[in-house]
């Protein structure tokens, strides 16, 4: 079977309520973000293979920011599978179900979170072994009513899900109030303007009224 989250990290993960998502242009910006994160009380980041610095900025945050948990998202191909693992990466995310990147995840230990947007994907993630599934894009499938009906007839295999896209923090609440969600994807909290822009303090305070939130679920 493939490396499912291990418990210790999926209860890190609870306890957070959220991963802050980021688009990283340069990777110099990297270990600032991190700090600026980690100030607003946010300790979970996942780094998006959209832009060439990811894997750098990675490299980064692990050497000098060990307290932040950091990993990577959009990983689309096997060969991406190795390179996040050399960079340090503690897990991987995909926007959809790969089964050759679930499966090279599992050849080398890598927890791995498969996008899933039908029925038919959570299946095919269950078959393969994937107990954390990242719900994409979220809002425009339609939300939280969408998850619970979709999610229902799962309900007895204990799946925890992640979603993100169309989430922010009006309706950050009313995600996390739904016990599969495990925690939430963050990409409003550090927007690629403000990490162009190098607003650290926008970022931190960001990251402090989400976890706000956080704190207040029951």
């Amino acid at each position: 079977m493939p490396a499912p989250f291990p418990s210790e990290l999926t209860d890190h993960i609870q306890r957070s309520g959220v991963i802050a998502v980021l688009v990283l242009d340069r990777a110099d910006d990297a270990v600032p973000l991190a700090h600026a994160l980690l100030e607003g009380g946010v300790d979970i980041m996942e780094l998006t293979l959209r832009t060439p610095a990811a894997i750098e900025g990675l490299r980064r945050i692990k050497a000098d920011v060990p307290e932040m948990t950091a990993g990577i998202g959009t990983i689309l191909i096997p060969e991406q599978v190795e390179q996040v693992v050399d960079a340090g990466a503690v897990f991987g995310v995909a926007p959809g179900l790969n089964p050759r990147v679930v499966e090279k995840a599992q050849q080398i230990g890598l927890p791995f979170s498969p996008g899933v947007a039908t029925p038919t994907d959570i299946e095919r993630a269950v078959e393969l072994g994937c107990n954390l599934l990242k719900f994409f894009p979220a809002e425009p499938l339609g939300g939280l009513k969408y998850l619970k009906g979709m999610s229902a007839p799962y309900a007895h295999l204990d799946l925890k899900y992640v979603p993100l896209g169309g989430i922010n923090q009006d309706n950050l609440a009313s995600y996390l109030s739904f016990p599969s969600i495990l925690a939430v994807g963050g990409s409003w909290i550090a927007a690629r303007p403000l990490i162009q822009n190098n607003d650290w303090a926008q970022i931190t305070e960001n990251a402090r009224r989400a976890v706000e939130v956080v704190r207040a679920r029951s």
